[in-house]
């Protein structure tokens, strides 16, 4: 009997035609996120990455994806999702086990962490940008 895999080291394809492939070793690396574009551009805005990571400290950057909502699942601990929106307003929001947050097309974001937490996302990645928190 075989065991289940592990989302954080191996995320998820969702494709076109309701498929799901299991995808290569995370690293976390930007090289690995633009391998995985390429692997999947002909998805285009359609095709969604669903990975776990787990985070000991506050994220050193914002991430915006402009092409599709990004859903956002706490399932272990708790962190603050920082949205900036279009009005330059910054929202907080904070989310604690089974709680989750949507950030829409187009808002950056970045979270903060107190102790160590686990998230799920759900991504629209075609065009994800990132700038310096």
């Amino acid at each position: 009997m075989g065991g289940g895999r592990d989302l954080g080291r191996h995320p998820v394809h969702l494709g076109l035609g309701a498929t799901a492939q299991v995808e290569p070793l995370f690293t976390g690396e930007m090289a690995w996120y633009a391998d995985y574009s390429a692997r999947h551009e002909a998805d285009g805005a359609e095709g969604r990455l669903v990975v776990l990571h787990t985070f000991s400290a506050s994220w050193d950057a914002w991430e915006m994806h402009p092409n599709g909502h990004e859903l956002v699942v706490c399932t272990a601990g708790s962190i603050t999702l920082l949205q900036e929106q279009p009005d330059g307003r910054v929202v907080s929001i904070d989310l604690a086990a089974g709680a989750y947050a949507i950030n829409d097309p187009g808002v950056w974001h970045t979270a903060d962490v107190e102790g160590e937490a686990s998230v799920l996302f759900v991504t629209a990645g075609l065009g994800t940008e990132h700038r310096p928190r």
